[in-house]
């Protein structure tokens, strides 16, 4: 039998939260309201990030990381989205692009890149969507055909998070279009080089200042060197480096869930109508009370599942009802929260709006809610 967590954040834990807290709301809040406004990548939260050396917390120690525990990463994850979802989304992806080469990579990678990614140097990204491949991952098309010097890349990638300001990028593509799944190799490419280019970027519904586009692979040189792991070993790779995504988007979810309620019950207290406020109607407090539980149980949650990842327990399945739970949890709060602000709650006037925009992808990245169920059905159906 496993053995049961202890939910009480540590004495560390809890001052990182503190002094993470304080930073975020002095130094990338107030910028957060313009780089939605601007679909600009928010540069003054990365580097109040940088400075606070939150781009090395996830990193192993060895390669100048902090080599702190999951549990800490998602406190960070929480925190910045509390402020701007899109600050916390880059560098989540940032980060997600890095983890094949931390778990599968050469130690030869390893020194070359994790350096830079520490240090804030260089942005990481993941390349793996496609025009006819998002939660279908199988049927991805970009070709990785070999060269005397490594491996020469063609194709489009799409909705590549944080693509259009990447250093680095983590790709899969197909080495042997004979094999399936067995088929999908992992790479790390440089972004500085001939044949990769930034496509179209997208313009989204949220998440302005998280930047999405297009990468076009035009026989992009790949040294044999920079492959990841095993060739054929790509999709395997990928599957089990979004299980500690869907963590980490979980996190997300609970802190821009959090900043909604906050500014509800903030709007409830002061808002004045028919000659009392808001919050001493039933129907509010039934709202901010079911949000709180909401919210609670989807904090537990990503614990749970962060701590078992750090007690080096396989979390696949609770990282798919972390991923289920919690983005479903932040739009029904994100739902409730703009009800109580009434009228005020859909103009730009109020951040809520904006939380609310922000709040919709949490149901379709990284896998959507309903390959989440797909996933949790599987295991429990599994003889």
């Amino acid at each position: 039998m496993d053995q049961m967590p202890n939910f009480l954040l540590s004495e560390a834990q809890s001052e990182f939260r503190a002094a993470l807290r304080q930073m975020c709301e002095e130094r990338i809040a107030p910028f957060a309201a313009q780089v939605d406004a601007d679909a600009a990548f928010p540069w003054e939260g990365f580097k109040a990030a940088v400075e606070m050396e939150l781009p090395a917390l996830g990193l192993p120690v060895e390669y100048g990381g902090a080599g702190a525990d999951h549990v800490t990463q998602a406190i960070m994850v929480e925190e910045l989205a509390r402020v701007c979802a899109s600050t916390s989304v880059t560098m989540l992806i940032s980060k997600l692009g890095m983890i094949p080469l931390m778990n599968w990579g050469s130690e030869e990678l390893k020194r070359r890149y994790l350096p830079s990614m520490c240090t804030g140097e260089r942005v990481g990204a993941f390349a793996l969507t496609e025009p006819n491949a998002g939660s279908d991952a199988v049927h991805i098309q970009v070709a990785a055909l070999r060269d005397h010097d490594g491996f020469r890349l063609n194709g489009t990638k799409l909705w590549v998070t944080n693509g259009p300001i990447a250093d680095l990028l983590t790709v899969f593509a197909v080495t042997d279009r004979e094999k399936g799944t067995h088929g999908i190799t992992a790479f790390v490419v440089e972004t500085d080089q001939p044949g990769v280019q930034v496509g179209k970027i997208d313009e989204k519904m949220g998440l302005h200042g998280s930047l999405t586009s297009e990468i076009i692979f035009d026989g992009a040189l790949v040294p044999a060197e920079n492959l990841i792991g095993e060739e054929g070993r790509g999709f395997r790779v990928a599957m089990q480096t979004l299980d500690s995504a869907r963590v980490a988007l979980g996190a997300s979810a609970v802190g821009q869930a959090q900043a909604m309620l906050d500014r509800a019950v903030s709007w409830s207290k002061q808002r004045i109508q028919f000659g009392k406020p808001l919050a001493a109607n039933q129907a509010i407090q039934w709202m901010l009370a079911d949000s709180e539980v909401d919210i609670h149980a989807g904090r537990m949650m990503v614990y749970n599942a962060a701590w078992k990842i750090d007690a080096g327990q396989r979390a696949s399945h609770e990282a798919a009802m972390v991923k289920l739970y919690c983005a479903e949890m932040a739009n029904r709060v994100a739902d409730r929260c703009v009800q109580v602000h009434g009228g005020m709650g859909y103009m730009k006037e109020l951040d809520i709006e904006r939380f609310y925009r922000d709040a919709r992808i949490l149901r379709i990245y990284e896998g959507t809610s309903e390959v989440q169920r797909m996933i949790i059905a599987a295991d429990l159906l599994e003889d």
